[in-house]
């Protein structure tokens, strides 16, 4: 029976967001950076004057999701997903402390959201449908069809790779622009 290393998973994903964010933060559209794990040094070496190699080190606390920022004066939080599986993304890729820090996102009215990759389509889904799907199923899973149908896909690009903002324009501040219209209407 073959073991399956998880060590590096999701780091293919992150590379490209991290991609995006640089080409966004260089263009002056937003500023989007990947929250560092929180840890606590246990043991440090110097091996030379200008060197400091970190020996032992743990978890110091749980983290919540992958990036944080803000974009268009609003506060912006999201988790990186990648999932092999071509039927259904599992429930159990997001922790119990992850769904409970979305919750709190939105009901301070921040945008928060997951962006997932599966079966060769990268997804943005909002916070919004992911807790509407856990709180209305029993299932460990979501199903693709259900991602493919209330998620929004996100087009690969030349520069940025991939431009998740342009969904965020589409699915937030698009619906903002059309109240204020007939408001003034």
């Amino acid at each position: 029976m073959k073991k399956y290393s998880y060590k590096n998973r999701g780091m293919w994903l992150e590379h490209i967001i991290n991609d995006s964010n640089t080409f966004y933060i260089n263009k002056d559209k937003a500023i989007i950076y990947k929250k560092p794990t929180p840890i606590k040094v246990l043991d440090v070496s110097y091996p030379t004057r200008k060197t400091t190699v970190i020996n032992k080190a743990v978890f110091e606390s749980i983290s919540t999701l992958d990036y944080n920022g803000i974009y268009k004066g609003k506060y912006i939080e999201f988790d990186a997903k990648e999932c092999k599986g071509k039927t259904s993304f599992p429930l159990s890729n997001i922790k119990n402390h992850q769904i409970e820090h979305i919750k709190n996102i939105l009901r301070h009215k921040g945008i928060v959201f997951l962006i997932i990759f599966m079966n060769n389509n990268f997804f943005l889904l909002k916070g919004e449908d992911l807790i509407n799907f856990i709180n209305n199923n029993t299932r460990k899973s979501m199903p693709y069809n259900f991602i493919d149908t209330v998620g929004h896909k996100i087009k690969e690009k030349y520069n940025p790779r991939l431009d998740y903002l342009e969904v965020i324009d589409k699915i937030y501040f698009e619906e903002e622009w059309k109240w204020l219209i007939k408001l003034e209407e």
